[in-house]
């Protein structure tokens, strides 16, 4: 058993690709063939694979999250109660409760079993900087 920490640095709203890290976790461990558990420790974030080949993609998944759950200043939303943080605070949580916190990937012969467009993303659903834990498990 191996345990790991990648902290990411947001810069508002987006996807942040973390591939490099967490197959650099594995080459440090030595670990040859398994599953990678990612978690991320936070609840207005979540964790995605997705295409890194694209941009675009990148852009359309944010425009749709913001559609699917607008800002609390949006007024189909006027029936949230949980506004502390700002017009982002809810929406956030309610888009890290549709989207996963936590991934497994296999692994096999030190490298992570993406497809070929594939990357690990961390989705920061608030619109302020964060800074945001991830842990890696063996």
């Amino acid at each position: 058993m191996a345990i790991g920490r990648i902290e990411i640095t947001t810069r508002g709203q987006g996807l942040y690709e973390f591939t490099e890290k967490a197959a650099g976790f594995l080459r440090d461990e030595g670990a040859v063939d398994g599953l990678l558990t990612v978690f991320v420790r936070h609840t207005s974030c979540s964790l995605l694979i997705q295409e890194n080949a694209d941009p675009s993609v990148q852009v359309d998944l944010k425009a749709f999250f913001r559609r699917l759950v607008p800002p609390t200043s949006d007024p189909s939303m006027d029936y949230l109660i949980h506004r502390d943080e700002g017009p982002d605070d809810m929406p956030a949580h309610i888009k890290a409760a549709l989207l996963p916190v936590s991934l497994g990937i296999p692994f096999a012969d030190g490298r992570l079993l993406l497809g070929t467009w594939q990357g690990i993303y961390l989705f920061e659903h608030r619109d302020h900087p964060h800074r945001r834990q991830i842990v890696l498990h063996l």
